[in-house]
């Protein structure tokens, strides 16, 4: 009889579907986790309006308007919903006690979170890819890179890193979820999530090696450009002519170098496993500490964006004296 009560209940645990998950990657309030939400979220709100004072001063500024703005611009403005697909839900969790989202939320927020990192990761790799045309055969850049073809590796790149993802979200969504319901990280992500499943998990190596293969293609389309890249200028025989050329593409490499950097260490490390506090801790930087910094980097590296971030703020600050 003991025997049988034992395997009724295995069977309902078996066939009862979770419809929420738990975060367990945050500490609980009273053991200090607002002092985590007071930085996390004055970071998030800088995130926000300093790429939109990067993409508007672009878009206002009619000197900027030439496809390597044009690249900065739009990924400053996807930048502001790749943090908001994360934070928002984290600032969330530090102040409630119910860490929870739903099987629904998880899903979307896995979905957008990768999708904008997709197609932030194809927009850095045109952006490397126009930087090598201007530096390596500047002659035909404008013939090469057109406002056209720039509308197109744009447009293409939000397109096709939406689309991407929609199989491998369906089939997910398509998995039994049983039980336990603790995913040890502090976003929705796809190793984590899979690992509760109540099914097959070999698919898991397949997902890491679909996502490294991408990300491995995208570093080395990425680190070939800016090797031909650094080879030319340093043919350059005048010194003011080499820091000028470099100077174009420095902010690039040092984005390139922060997004990739950060998250081959979270997505390259296929079946080896590490300490929670150092996921958490990788986990923060591709998708706080990186955006964060982005929008510093192209400011204080460019001359050009300075001075179009300068009239921004100049003309909205003469708005009320105008209309006064």
């Amino acid at each position: 009889m003991r025997i049988n009560l034992a395997e009724t209940i295995m069977r309902i645990n078996r066939t009862t579907s979770v419809t929420e998950f738990l975060f367990s990657g945050f500490p609980q309030f009273e053991d200090g986790s607002f002092l985590f939400f007071v930085p996390l979220f004055f970071i998030y709100i800088f995130i926000v309006i300093g790429n939109l004072i990067v993409f508007f001063a672009v878009r206002m500024d009619t000197r900027l308007h030439n496809p390597m703005y044009n690249f900065i611009s739009i990924f400053s403005f996807l930048e502001i919903w790749y943090t908001t697909a994360t934070i928002p839900k984290m600032l969330s969790n530090l102040i409630s006690k119910q860490k929870t989202i739903s099987l629904v939320g998880c899903l979307l927020q896995m979905y957008f979170f990768h999708s904008l990192g997709n197609s932030e990761g194809i927009l850095l790799t045109a952006m490397a890819i126009d930087r090598y045309v201007a530096i390596c055969n500047p002659l035909r850049y404008p013939t090469i890179m057109t406002p056209r073809l720039c509308a197109q590796l744009s447009a293409g790149s939000c397109i096709f890193g939406f689309l991407v993802l929609l199989p491998e979200i369906a089939w997910i969504s398509t998995l039994p979820f049983c039980g336990p319901n603790q995913i040890h990280q502090i976003f929705c992500d796809f190793e984590p999530v899979l690992r509760l499943a109540c099914t097959d998990t070999s698919m898991i190596l397949v997902e890491d090696v679909v996502h490294g293969v991408a990300i491995i293609f995208s570093v080395l389309v990425i680190a070939v450009s800016y090797i031909r890249i650094i080879t030319v200028i340093l043919r350059i025989p005048s010194g003011e002519g080499r820091r000028k050329a470099f100077s174009t593409c420095a902010a690039h490499l040092g984005v390139f170098l922060m997004f990739y950097g950060s998250v081959s260490l979270m997505y390259l490390r296929f079946s080896a496993t590490f300490p929670p506090i150092l996921d958490t801790a990788i986990a923060l930087m591709f998708a706080v500490l990186a955006p964060f910094f982005n929008p510093i980097i192209y400011s204080l590296r460019n001359k050009d964006m300075k001075i179009a971030i300068k009239k921004l703020l100049c003309s909205r600050m003469m708005l009320p004296t105008s209309a006064s």
